[in-house]
């Protein structure tokens, strides 16, 4: 798939211009300069073109602040990916010697670049469009990445210029997997994506708080396609106090809506805290197969008494998401992290899995002759049939005369079962009970119980 990255100094609106293009609010925007500090990918479509934008940190002095070096070479590296490259100045600041270096550098990338000014509202604005002609360059695309202005007519040029449409993922038979990585803060989220892609994709710092939009980045292994989402550490609310570090969380959870399978890290040095236990009951009221990832085990104490039980704890305290497996891993030291990829597409498979309406109702039979519904208000429980409703997770419809009189400890037992009937252990399940509607035919699963013989009168 063809790739367009968009380039520029700090807060020259090149976010703004990603959700723009990709028509979502993806990447974080504010006034402040600085924000976007990784590659930030995502699909867009244009006059039936498809295409992945590449949104980008500022291009500044490598002196400049803390990530500025690492910023800097994520803006190269995304320029040795693309197919083509926007240039993306500030109309309000003019011309600018960074804008200059820039420009110098995409003469030598030898790729396709579309030279824009953003923040050009008005007349006001045109008027300084003039002056970036100094750059050398033929045309200039004047643009209001924050209304809209003169962006179809650089998305024509740009589209022009990309290799031919690609196939529509939808139609293939393997679907992409989505994979969120979450966890507290300083956990090694990013270090984990980077070992999983073999390369530096995202930046990885010591200071808590270095992600702070969630990162998209495609990758296949295994012949099976994936996509890897690093987000921003998830810190308790009452610790959340800037603008940029709420919307980074509110970004990270949105991950977790978005993503089929949730690897939730979880710091080994430090044990499975109450946040821990708080983001993994998000994944969990959100209904998505889980992966727990104890990271930094390199670090801890080897005692295999001290081990097994730390192990017993993650298992116990994590007790509403006994489906969820764990790993011990090392992503510094890249140890045990191959296991991850398999593990997951074990889990993703479980969470896509359909069963046919036959085998769930042959399993119901078995699990209420096993154990018998209980009585309740000296009624008892009668389970007429059940079907699968949906996958991601499987979701089972199971017809009874009493919905609301199922105990949520004989609803237990039933999931249990079915996990067991249907090889789900790795997935959570779901099941919803209707009243059976009041037809005088009996349902297939009625239907197999035999009946008693009348009385004559």
């Amino acid at each position: 798939m063809a790739v367009v990255a968009i380039v520029g100094r700090p807060n020259v609106g090149k976010s703004t211009l990603f959700n723009r293009i990709c028509r979502t609010r993806h990447a974080l925007v504010d006034d402040r300069p600085g924000v976007t500090r990784d590659r930030l990918s995502a699909p867009a479509e244009y006059a039936d073109r498809r295409f992945i934008v590449m949104d980008t940190g500022g291009f500044t002095d490598p002196d400049a602040g803390t990530f500025a070096e690492e910023t800097r070479r994520q803006v190269l590296l995304a320029l040795e990916e693309a197919d083509a490259v926007i240039f993306l100045a500030d109309a309000r600041t003019g011309l600018h010697p960074g804008d200059r270096e820039l420009v110098d550098l995409l003469r030598m990338s030898q790729k396709p670049v579309f030279y824009a000014v953003n923040k050009v509202d008005g007349r006001e604005q045109s008027v300084h469009v003039a002056e970036f002609y100094a750059l050398g360059v033929e045309k200039i695309y004047p643009v209001s990445a924050a209304h809209g202005l003169g962006v179809a007519d650089l998305l024509d040029a740009v589209t022009a210029a990309l290799p031919a449409a690609w196939k529509d993922d939808e139609a293939e038979e393997n679907p992409q997997i989505r994979v969120a990585v979450v966890g507290r803060p300083n956990t090694g989220k990013s270090t984990l994506v980077n070992a999983l892609l073999g390369e530096e994709r995202v930046i990885v710092s010591p200071i808590p708080g270095t992600t702070r939009d969630a990162v998209d980045t495609p990758v296949e292994a295994l012949g099976r396609r994936f996509l890897l989402i690093d987000t921003a550490g998830i810190r308790r609310k009452g610790r959340t106090r800037e603008k940029l570090e709420k919307l980074s969380v509110v970004k990270a959870l949105e991950s977790i809506d978005r993503s089929h399978v949730v690897v939730l890290m979880v710091d080994a040095t430090e044990g499975v805290t109450d946040q821990d236990l708080h983001v993994g009951g998000y994944v969990q009221e959100r209904g998505r197969g889980c992966l727990i990832a104890v990271n930094k085990w390199d670090a801890v104490p080897k005692d295999p008494k001290r081990l097994r039980l730390f192990l017993e704890d993650v298992r116990d305290r994590f007790r509403f998401l006994p489906h969820a497996p764990i790993l011990t891993l090392s992503a510094l030291q890249k140890k045990r992290v191959s296991r991850v990829f398999p593990m997951v597409l074990d889990i993703f498979d479980q969470f896509n899995k359909r069963v046919s309406t036959g085998a769930v109702n042959r399993a119901l039979l078995n699990v209420t002759a096993k154990h018998d519904p209980p009585m309740v208000s000296g009624r008892r429980l009668k389970f007429y049939y059940a079907t699968q409703a949906s996958t991601r997770p499987p979701t089972f419809v199971v017809f009874c005369n009493d919905p609301e009189k199922v105990h949520f400890s004989y609803e237990r037992f039933l999931v249990n079962q079915f996990r067991e009937a249907f090889g789900m252990d790795k997935t959570p399940v779901r099941l919803v009970f209707r009243e059976r509607s009041r037809r005088k035919e009996a349902g297939p699963f009625e239907a197999t119980l035999p009946r008693s013989p009348r009385r004559r009168p």
